[in-house]
């Protein structure tokens, strides 16, 4: 039975309780800042924390910048990883939800209320948070770089946004002077991201003003990894509007070592666990939600859809992300994907990688595309992001022309060449940026290219979804949200 949304959300605050505790829950993105006390990577008390609070509400310089920069980068990575990453899995056909909440969202039986609680992860707990840092940064004269570094933040909240909802507020979201703030085009939106970047990127170079040791628990100021992943972004949401020529520039100044990737990171605390730990083995909502047919097929030699071939071993990989059950197959919550201290991915190398492979396959052609492929595949071949990697269950050779033209290893139904390469590509992404948000984009973006996309089938009727829907909390609360309503099944302005 599909269980009401306010069950759902006390659910989702088990999970996210151990993570970050917020002071103030389901409000609208309007609603006065509320500084975010963070249980995780401080060890200073919530009641200490805001001692000093002035009694203004709206005044928002009243703790430091490393606290709120920290508070930032935890919201970040509850609304990257969390709840959002696991409900697009489903809607890409990557997870199954079989009881509860997730069995409807599984059915495509969704509400306006049951994205209450995502919108404000987003608007809230993420982008609030890194707005008021840099104010707070800039206030408190700390220089380029941690201003860089919030504004990274902010358009990397703003493009999962957009991604997901389609028109969002842009210039008005979250600013106190509009309690009713204007929705703007998605690909206007898009366009004031690339700008938001590249002004972050100026910043970064400046080289100088680094948050105070700690406060990034990123990257811990290092201004180089922040460069590469703004230019990951830019290439990201280039992707998003299909302007390939601009995502493979950008790609190429993107992130160079894995070292750089973005990924949240976890403990072998039970208050700091990896999101996915804490979903299937702490809070024992296993019963919920398994790995698709599809996905684990793809994965599982032996099936008959199993990607593997002469120059490709996924067992290593296989056994990275899953794990079978009596529910059955699900993440591995041991030494894998889902353990407890696992980072979270959110930009990574492979993701840089594999962008340069499909946007210099559309911008230049057969060569480039195979050429980068190849790159990541070298990558995965010396272990890649597999923490558990047993060399033995590893084999990523690279690929040649051959293997591509009709009859070869990676295109035994006779297409043409390069679209064999494309498919490749694009299932490449798939699976790599499994439980990712950019899967259920891929889905999306690539949904009429019939030969060549991954071909996720939708679990019932006839039509794969589109798109989060605006909440009812917005809805409620602002006079100039949407109407009417876009539907689930409507296409977001980037994939009409």
């Amino acid at each position: 039975m599909k269980f009401s949304s306010r069950t759902f959300v006390a659910n989702k605050k088990k999970e996210t309780a151990t993570l970050l505790k917020k002071s103030l829950k389901k409000h609208s993105i309007m609603r006065p800042f509320i500084l975010v006390c963070i249980t995780v990577f401080l060890t200073q008390s919530c009641s200490d924390l805001v001692a000093d609070l002035n009694n203004d509400p709206n005044n928002q310089t009243t703790s430091a910048y490393q606290t709120i920069l920290t508070g930032a980068e935890v919201g970040n990575i509850l609304f990257q990883t969390g709840e959002n990453a696991r409900r697009a899995a489903i809607f890409a056909g990557q997870y199954t939800g079989i009881d509860r909440q997730h069995l409807g969202f599984n059915q495509y039986s969704v509400t306006t209320s049951d994205f209450n609680d995502l919108w404000n992860d987003g608007f809230n707990d993420a982008l609030r948070n890194a707005m008021v840092a840099e104010q707070t940064a800039v206030n408190e004269v700390v220089g380029a770089v941690t201003v860089g570094i919030t504004q990274v933040l902010q358009a990397q909240t703003f493009g999962t946004l957009a991604a997901l909802y389609g028109d969002v507020p842009f210039d008005q979201a979250v600013n106190e002077e509009f309690q009713n703030p204007m929705f703007e085009d998605q690909v206007a939106v898009y366009s004031k991201i690339q700008i938001l970047l590249d002004n972050a990127i100026l910043n970064l170079e400046e080289g100088t003003g680094r948050p105070a040791t700690g406060s990034d628990i990123y990257f811990d100021g290092n201004a180089q990894a922040w460069f590469e992943n703004a230019y990951t972004l830019k290439a990201r949401f280039y992707m998003h509007t299909k302007e390939y020529e601009k995502a493979y520039m950008a790609a190429q100044k993107g992130i160079s070592t894995a070292n750089n990737s973005m990924q949240g990171p976890h403990g072998s605390a039970a208050e700091d666990a990896n999101l996915n730990y804490q979903f299937f083995a702490v809070e024992v909502r296993q019963s919920d939600l398994i790995v698709s047919n599809f996905m684990a097929d793809l994965m599982k030699p032996g099936s008959l859809t199993y990607r593997g071939n002469s120059k490709t071993n996924e067992s290593g990989r296989n056994n990275f992300y899953f794990t079978t059950n009596s529910l059955g197959v699900q993440p591995n919550i041991t030494n894998g994907y889902a353990a407890q201290s696992a980072p979270s991915a959110m930009i990574t190398y492979q993701e840089n990688l594999l962008i340069l492979a499909e946007a210099g396959y559309r911008a230049n052609g057969f060569d480039t595309g195979l050429a980068h492929l190849n790159n990541f595949r070298a990558y995965m071949n010396a272990g890649g992001y597999l923490t558990n990697v047993n060399a033995s269950n590893v084999l990523y050779d690279a690929y040649s022309t051959a293997d591509f033209a009709a009859g070869g290893i990676e295109n035994t139904d006779r297409i043409g060449t390069e679209e064999a390469l494309l498919r490749e590509i694009l299932e490449e992404r798939y699976i790599t940026l499994f439980g990712q948000v950019e899967v259920f984009n891929d889905t999306r973006r690539t949904e009429n290219e019939t030969i060549v996309r991954v071909p996720v089938l939708p679990n019932v009727g006839a039509v794969l979804p589109q798109r989060f829907i605006y909440p009812q909390s917005e809805i409620d609360r602002n006079n100039n949200a949407p109407n009417p309503i876009p539907d689930f099944f409507d296409k977001t302005p980037t994939n009409k």
